[in-house]
Order: structure tokens, then C-alpha cells, then sequence
């Protein structure tokens, strides 16, 4: 998943919840200014940040790592 399918997977999710901005903020923990730059495709949230989040939204980070060389 690119970083802009994660912004807006995650932005909509918040919405369909109803969880404003200040709210999940707040909850996770998460500055309210570092979440307004991610939900607008701003900033580099570290993967502690991107848990804190998905935690209140019922959602789970996967990390995949691939190999890119098969020669290895």
C-alpha cells in the first residue's frame, strides 16, 4: 500500500467512525498537528505513531517486507 491509500484509508475509517480530528488526538495520544499533517499527506509518522492511531480505530498495522532481488 502506497503512503497516500494509507492516508485515506485511515482518514476515511476516522470519518465513518465519527471520531473527529481532536478527538483521535486526544485518545491515541498523537499530537493534534502531527494528525492534521498526516491526514493531509504531510509529514513521516513513525510506525509507533501509525500504531496508536490504528489502535483506536480498530485497525492493525501489517508490515511486509519484500525481497526485490530473487537472484538472492
Amino acid at each position: 500500500m502506497h503512503f497516500s491509500e494509507l492516508v485515506s484509508t485511515i482518514k476515511k475509517r476516522r470519518e465513518a467512525l465519527q471520531v473527529t480530528q481532536e478527538d483521535l488526538a486526544e485518545i491515541s495520544g498523537v499530537g493534534l498537528r502531527t494528525l492534521k499533517q498526516f491526514e493531509r499527506g504531510k509529514g513521516n509518522p513513525t510506525l509507533s505513531t501509525l500504531q496508536k492511531i490504528s489502535d483506536v480505530l480498530g485497525m492493525e498495522v501489517c508490515l511486509k517486507i519484500k525481497n526485490l532481488n530473487p537472484s538472492e
